[in-house]
């Protein structure tokens, strides 16, 4: 039990890898579309590969969303809207009239005969208003003529004119009168009628919207049907028009079918192969080339992360609505991971994540060719992040592939350039403005997983920063010597194609240990009393030694990324002090030479080799006296060989061509230092 235990916690980073791996496929598969995949792929315009395809079973042709919406237009267009009479409001209508008819028309005034008469008319008057109804106002749905009025719970259709508006009863009054000759009596029946009119027809919108709703459930979502047995398509037929419609269709029914219980469990199990396999090229392949990522699990999960992260936004979409697919900015992913490893590893995780795509986006080819084409241009475009305006233009490059491989696709479908979708060119557009939050989700991916991107390294080279300013005031010698190696080194990163941005941050900090006690170091000491002479050489070198411990504690204490720190750990390597450690065997003494020996560890990449170089011949160069372009070139060689000889590169990715150049800038820049000047007479 107590091997297995310490297998285990010897293999626990392995196991980790493992576990991401399976969950990472497992939520893959579990994001896809539960369906089957249609086993022909096939597009607008192109011939029909395979061979004669011959109705495999029964099926309907479903009509189009746009043949869908647009006869739902139509019928909501020609829906007439119901209104509800109201006999209530009508009978008291009519005894408000039997109440006030006396109190305008009295006794006093008319004879018995002229009150019969103008009773009659008023009875009359109510009875065509209220015959159909009065409204408050005149509804006329889109150009309608016609509704249905429910009267007694019955539903009748009329004409709209036959209802009577309150705003034009006035005129009616005075026609009728007119008519029947008692165009003297308007003003009264005017009053008597201005407050005893109601309104008692209005819109019942419930039953209309219920008659709505049964009309447009009654729409047949299919239009004929394919039988058994009968030629879909030949082969090399061009796929169009009612061809496309009914191999549409096919496809529905076919991955409708082919996902059901029986097969489900079939279907998952190949889905997970292929996404498997999908994963397993990208472990094989950063750990076949990048085993610096392998071994780090944080860099590993923040790989799998984004791939996922653009697995679960583009399945959204596509089950929101498929017609925003190009609205996810899928070039995030190769823009983020050039920013924090490097080009060739974005490229590849991005095609791999294409791929995976393809099994849940529509037209396939056409996707996965585009977001490919774009993801190369991503690569090729984007550099030096930290300088705002590259990321617009690239971005702007980035989208315009994506409109030119857009039109090229529709001139392919559809033979020109008619029919354009404006609105899918505004999705392009959409997409390049979200690819622009690539720079705050840098910003929050640095702090979630600890990396490091060049605007950081352009924040910490700042000079000007908390840090920095703490060193020039402590250490002055200091900081103009690591001023002096950041220059160099970045010049010969810049030649051998190193990231020169990193290694110019890691010259600026490599020293900062000497700030706790920086009169021991010579390039602080500003007189002539040197504190080293009054101690042994072992607390000389101890001292000497610790700055690098220091110098790592100082960098924790003040959040500075590890990629820095690591320059701190390796810019001496496991070089000797050498000077106290002779002066301990001149001492006559024993001699321990670890006591005189830095920790290391020793450079394990092209940056901190090129640092250690940098640091030595600089730092060495003060001793110098009347330097000139020979000197100079014999002591570079014995400086950089001497440490080639202490082993001191074998962990570095660095060649002897690439040490050759970098010697030849080393010497061109401290000739450029030391050169001579003419002697001004006095």
């Amino acid at each position: 039990m107590r091997k297995l235990f310490d297998t285990l916690f010897k293999s626990q980073s392995l196991i980790y890898k493992y576990l991401l791996y399976i969950a990472t496929v497992c939520c893959i598969v579990f994001f896809f579309p539960k369906g089957g995949q249609f086993k022909y792929e096939f597009q607008k315009g192109k011939p029909w590969q395979h061979d004669n395809l011959y109705a495999p079973f029964d099926f309907s042709i479903k009509k189009t969303n746009e043949e869908i919406e647009k006869e739902k237009r139509e019928l909501r267009s020609r829906q007439l809207d119901y209104y509800r009479y109201d006999e209530g409001i009508v009978r008291q209508v009519y005894q408000d009239y039997e109440s006030k008819f006396p109190t305008v028309f009295g006794k006093d005034q008319f004879n018995t005969t002229q009150i019969k008469t103008l009773y009659a008319a008023g009875k009359e008057l109510l009875d065509g208003f209220y015959e159909f109804g009065v409204l408050q106002e005149t509804v006329r749905k889109n150009g309608a003529e016609t509704l249905y009025l429910v009267k007694k719970n019955e539903a009748d259709r009329i004409d709209v004119d036959q209802l009577h508006e309150i705003n034009g009863i006035g005129n009616e009054i005075d026609l009728f009168l007119r008519e029947k000759g008692l165009r003297s009596f308007s003003t009264a029946f005017r009053r008597l009628f201005r407050d005893l009119i109601k309104a008692n027809v209005d819109l019942d919108k419930s039953l209309t919207d219920r008659a709505l709703t049964e009309a447009l459930s009654k729409l047949s979502s299919t239009r004929g049907t394919v039988d058994e047995g009968k030629l879909i398509i030949a082969k090399g037929e061009v796929v169009e028009a009612e061809n496309l419609k009914i191999l549409d269709s096919l496809k529905q029914e076919y991955e409708s079918e082919l996902w059901t219980a029986n097969n489900y469990y079939f279907i998952l199990f190949g889905y997970t192969i292929l996404v498997a396999l999908v994963l397993m090229m990208l472990f094989l392949f950063i750990k076949k080339y990048r085993p610096a990522i392998y071994s780090n699990n944080v860099k590993v999960t923040f790989i799998f992360f984004n791939i996922l992260l653009m697995v679960f936004i583009t399945t959204l979409v596509v089950k929101y609505n498929e017609a925003y697919i190009f609205v996810v900015p899928l070039c995030i992913l190769p823009l983020i991971l050039k920013t924090f490893f490097d080009a060739r590893l974005g490229l590849f995780v991005h095609v791999l994540t294409v791929l995976i795509l393809g099994f849940v986006v529509p037209n396939s080819f056409e996707y996965i060719f585009l977001q490919i084409i774009a993801g190369i241009v991503t690569i090729l475009a984007v550099t030096e992040l930290y300088k705002r305006a590259n990321l617009f233009i690239s971005v702007g490059q980035i989208t315009l592939i994506y409109i030119i491989g857009y039109l090229a696709f529709h001139i392919i479908h559809e033979g020109n350039l008619d029919n354009i979708v404006l609105a899918t060119l505004g999705l392009f557009l959409l997409n390049g403005m979200i690819t622009l939050f690539a720079q705050p989700l840098i910003y929050a991916y640095e702090k979630l997983f600890g990396l490091v991107s060049d605007v950081s390294l352009l924040e910490l080279s700042d000079t000007n920063s908390r840090l920095l300013k703490e060193l020039a005031n402590k250490a002055p010698g200091t900081f103009h010597h690591s001023l002096q190696v950041a220059n160099i080194a970045e010049a010969a990163a810049n030649e051998v194609g190193a990231n020169a941005m990193l290694v110019r941050v890691g010259a600026l900090y490599h020293d900062i240990g000497k700030m706790n006690r920086p009169t021991y170091f010579t390039e602080n000491q500003i007189t002539n009393v040197n504190p080293h002479d009054e101690l042994p050489p072992t607390d000389s070198a101890k001292i000497i030694i610790d700055h690098v411990i220091e110098g790592i504690e100082i960098a924790r204490k003040n959040n500075i990324p590890d990629r820095v720190i690591d320059f701190i750990r390796s810019h001496h390597g496991t070089s000797m002090v050498y000077y106290f450690y002779k002066k301990q065997q001149e001492s006559g003494e024993g001699v321990n030479e670890e006591d005189f020996r830095y920790p290391g560890p020793i450079p394990f990449s092209k940056e901190t080799a090129i640092l250690m170089m940098a640091d030595s011949v600089e730092a060495a160069s003060k001793s110098l006296k009347n330097p000139t372009f020979l000197i100079i070139d014999e002591f570079v060689d014995k400086i950089v060989a001497g440490q080639m000889n202490a082993d001191q590169f074998l962990n570095a990715d660095i060649t002897f061509k690439e040490i050759e150049s970098i010697k030849k800038i080393f010497k061109q820049k401290l000739t450029n230092i030391y050169h001579l000047r003419v002697e001004y007479p006095e």
